[in-house]
Order: structure tokens, then C-alpha cells, then sequence
């Protein structure tokens, strides 16, 4: 995936690439950080096009065997109380990996909607920069080290 393909999370067209190099100089990065390139944003979309790629094919996959589970839970009637508990737990496991991979899958359309956008790499809470080298690590991170320590102790 390149950059001027569309963002299908967010229904709109990426910029091209001349509009991000003008837009490029005016992402933010903390001190001692150099500023972003073109390619550096571009690797950051890459990587979260591939993860949503990923994450669509594993919430997928966890959608089916959920479905299954739920569609087979009556079939035991001569199980034992364990057995029923056991299908239980292995129900609410399921259901707890899939809406965590939905979320994770939401945080990156979000992530991945900003790319190329006034506003990148800027802390959607206090407006700060996030830090280059964080979002490089950490492509969805939408707070900066502060913020997000912040929002974790509530």
C-alpha cells in the first residue's frame, strides 16, 4: 500500500505524495527528534495497512469460531456440569479475543486515517507531539508518553 492509495476506514482519498511533502514539515516531533520524510510516513502507513490486513484476517477467523461455539452450545444435554462450564468459559474467551481485536482493529483505521493529515503525530489529548520515534514504534500510539501514563493511573 502506498500513500496516495484511499483510506478505507476513513471513506476519503490520502494525499498525494507532493501534498505530503508540503504537509511532512509541518508534523511535529519532540526535541532532538529530526524531522519526518516522506518514506518515513509512508513505512508508518505501510505497517499499519498490513496489521489491519492481519487483523481482519484474525478477527475473521475468531468470528467463525465463535460462531460455531455459540451454534453447537446446546448440543451437550447429557454433559455434565463441568462440561457445560468448560463450553462456558471457552464461549466468554472467544467473545473477549474477538471485541479485543475489534478494538485493535478500530484503533488502527484510526491510526492509519491521520497518516498524511494536518495533524499527524500530534497528541489527540494535550496537542503536544507524540514523538517520532514513538509513533515509529508504536504506529497507532494517538497520546504521548504523558498523556498516556495519564489516562493508564485513572
Amino acid at each position: 500500500m502506498t500513500i496516495q492509495d484511499p483510506v478505507s476506514a476513513s471513506g476519503g482519498a490520502r494525499p498525494s505524495r507532493s501534498d505530503l511533502v508540503s504537509l511532512v514539515e509541518t508534523f511535529p516531533v519532540r526535541d532532538g527528534e529530526d524531522p519526518w520524510t516522506v518514506a518515513e510516513v509512508e513505512e508508518v502507513a505501510d505497517e499499519l495497512a498490513a496489521e489491519i490486513v492481519r487483523l481482519e484476517v484474525e478477527l475473521s477467523e475468531a468470528d467463525a469460531e465463535l460462531t460455531s461455539l455459540l451454534r453447537y452450545s446446546g448440543d451437550g444435554a447429557g454433559d455434565d456440569q463441568a462440561d457445560s462450564g468448560a463450553s462456558a468459559l471457552e464461549r466468554e474467551q472467544e467473545l473477549t479475543m474477538v471485541n479485543n481485536t475489534r478494538d485493535l482493529l478500530d484503533q488502527n483505521r484510526h491510526a492509519l486515517a491521520r497518516v498524511g493529515q494536518p495533524g499527524f503525530g500530534t497528541c489527540e489529548s494535550c496537542g503536544g507531539p507524540i514523538g517520532k520515534a514513538r509513533v515509529q514504534a508504536f504506529p497507532r500510539a494517538s497520546l504521548c508518553v504523558t498523556c498516556k501514563a495519564r489516562q493508564e493511573r485513572r
